[in-house]
């Protein structure tokens, strides 16, 4: 594995693989990588060669209270797991690479950023979509994967690349989970043993809401109101935000007819976790993804 800490020479190798007709995939990470991240490699391995996986914590995406300084930043076990898994680059470019000295440029998707996330983190998903079309230009890769677990950033993700006409196909894989039904996240690594029993509460609101919905409720305020109640149960949870939101323009739904997201955002002590359910149409029903 090659790993490329510059911008020019990282846009060398995607030029040349462009022009030797070789099918270029990128997994753009912030390290402390997990199983969901060797997900996306995998995936990325099955349809893409090479594959470059970058990391970059992005201060861009940080709030000023954020935990930008405090966010695992675990390099050699990363290019370890990376060697591993056969990754043919990693790009880990120092910050000056990325947003040199007067940088002025931010990229804004209106109309998905401010809800949800965008709302408790004003300004993160302008940063996100900065460095991702950063990365897209840099790497120039055919594809790229995002997990389904930052739902609202990869329809972000998907929007921006439509609407610039980018070169990049954008492939949003599954959620990849604990046995117990956490979803991994980096994050996770900040919970205290009280805090990481508590968060098993996301998961299983999500399995409430499921049942509901196999029971025949297509009302959105008492699916909520499912979910909630679970996650009120659990006094380690504070939460932030249950809805339950198109899952093309994010806005949210009253009652489910199409394709929708159930999202969740809540603090377990000072960390902050999400999760969210696919409900998609399927003949008469409904179908859930956790």
């Amino acid at each position: 594995m090659e790993i490329v800490r510059t911008v020019s020479w990282m846009k060398q190798i995607g030029r040349a693989a462009k022009q030797g007709d070789r099918i270029l995939g990128l997994v753009p990470t912030m390290g402390a990588l997990h199983r969901g991240h060797a997900s996306l490699v995998e995936a990325a391995k099955s349809q893409c060669s090479p594959v470059v996986v970058s990391i970059f914590v992005n201060p861009k995406q940080f709030g000023p209270n954020e935990d930008f300084n405090k966010y695992p930043r675990t390099l050699d076990s990363d290019r370890a797991t990376l060697e591993q898994l056969n990754v043919d680059y990693l790009f880990a470019p120092p910050p000056e690479e990325i947003y040199p000295k007067g940088f002025r440029t931010t990229v804004e998707v209106e109309g998905l950023s401010a809800r949800l996330e965008g709302r408790s983190r004003p300004g993160h998903f302008e940063g996100v979509a900065t460095v991702v079309l950063k990365l897209f230009e840099i790497v120039q890769p055919r594809f790229a994967f995002f997990g389904r677990k930052d739902a609202q950033q990869s329809r972000i993700i998907q929007q921006m690349a439509a609407d610039l006409n980018l070169d990049t196909e954008v492939i949003v894989a599954p959620i990849v989970r604990e046995p117990d039904g956490l979803a991994l996240s980096s994050r996770n690594a900040y919970l205290s043993p009280d805090d990481r029993r508590a968060a098993t509460a996301l998961h299983r609101s999500l399995e409430a809401v499921k049942r509901e919905i196999a029971s025949g409720e297509r009302d959105a305020a008492r699916l909520i109101v499912a979910a909630r109640r679970i996650l009120d149960s659990e006094p380690g949870v504070k939460i932030d935000y249950v809805e339950i939101a198109d899952a093309e323009t994010l806005e949210p739904v009253s009652v489910l007819r199409n394709r929708c997201f159930i999202l969740i955002a809540a603090l377990l002590g000072k960390t902050r976790l999400i999760d969210n359910a696919l409900v998609e149409p399927e003949a008469e029903n409904f179908h859930v993804t956790i």
